[in-house]
């Protein structure tokens, strides 16, 4: 079966329909069904009253289980699709909720626009709903800074990884890694509850988006305006992240730009001290979220006809 075809179909339906909200209403989202299973899996086996080598032990069968469980669907459906092109428009058409192609852009544009308006307000409640640091405290660069990074991050966790794992392995490989992002988004962190619990799906999570993460990063690259300054900015500033993968398409969109990201943050009410990308240029400003949203499309329309291409190989 032609499994970039399917990815593919899969970016065309999401650009068009995106997730429409009366289906989420009606039967929500996969992304929410992983949510479920993952917060009963957390609620009943990651006891405070274990020691942490049991709650990494727990950590570990949990997140094996929920992909485990996640590939073996994927697998299932894919069987029962016919080898022909019906069967990859249909493999396509499953993965579609998958790929969030057109929700990252709607939320990031949705920072963009109040606050090219200069509505602060309006453009700190959008913003809040895509990152988690405090929003009370953005200026028009913080929010702008916080937009951007979410693009940038995000076009990788929600896109190119995806799509990515999804064009080598078919369905098994699009499910499984959801399961693997989510995991990591509900359990992977690094605090009093998730340390010793969270451990494996955070570290399964490195290892799924290293060379999607990579990819992205020289998709903005290539599609920037200022390509020479974004590469520069990608090759020297991403290993300063504190993310393993996250810096590289997050310095590639700094340097595409020509503004600082990451730099310290609030948290609930705590400053994190984090290293600049791109250290040296000026604060984004709101009229940056839309030009990185073009480098963004721009990326994504590459990455759908270098499968076109795969697929007709």
């Amino acid at each position: 079966m032609g499994f970039a075809g399917a990815m593919v179909v899969a970016m065309a339906v999401d650009a068009l329909l995106g997730w429409p909200s009366k289906l989420f209403a009606r039967i929500g989202h996969p992304v929410t069904w992983l949510g479920g299973l993952i917060a009963a899996i957390d609620a009943g086996w990651n006891r405070e009253s274990d020691p942490p080598a049991l709650r990494r032990a727990a950590g570990i069968a949990g997140a094996l289980l929920v992909i485990a469980l996640a590939v073996a669907l994927g697998w299932l459906l894919q069987s029962l699709l016919p080898p022909s092109w019906i069967g990859i428009v249909l493999a396509g058409i499953l993965a579609w909720p998958l790929v969030a192609l057109r929700s990252l852009y709607d939320h990031v544009a949705a920072v963009a626009n109040p606050l090219l308006g200069g509505d602060i307000t309006a453009a700190r409640a959008a913003v809040s709903r895509i990152v988690g640091r405090d929003p009370a405290a953005l200026d028009e660069a913080g929010i702008a800074r916080a937009a951007i990074e979410s693009l940038a991050e995000n076009a990788s966790d929600g896109i190119v990884a995806p799509v990515f794992w999804g064009a080598l392995f078919g369905l098994p490989g699009i499910f499984g890694y959801k399961a693997i992002n989510t995991l990591d988004s509900m359990i992977g962190h690094r605090n009093e509850r998730h340390e010793a619990f969270g451990w494996a799906a955070a570290r399964i999570d490195d290892v799924a988006n290293f060379v999607p993460a990579r990819l992205t990063g020289f998709l903005f690259v290539l599609l920037a305006r200022k390509r020479s300054e974004a590469l520069s900015c990608m090759t020297r500033d991403a290993r300063r992240h504190r993310s393993p993968n996250a810096g590289w398409p997050e310095a590639a969109m700094a340097g595409a730009l020509g503004v600082r990201l990451s730099g310290p943050r609030i948290y609930h009410g705590s400053i994190t001290d984090e290293p600049w990308l791109n250290g040296g240029a000026r604060d984004p400003l709101a009229a940056d979220i839309g030009e990185g949203l073009t480098v963004y499309r721009r990326a994504m329309l590459l990455l759908a006809g270098l499968l076109a291409i795969l697929a007709c190989a």
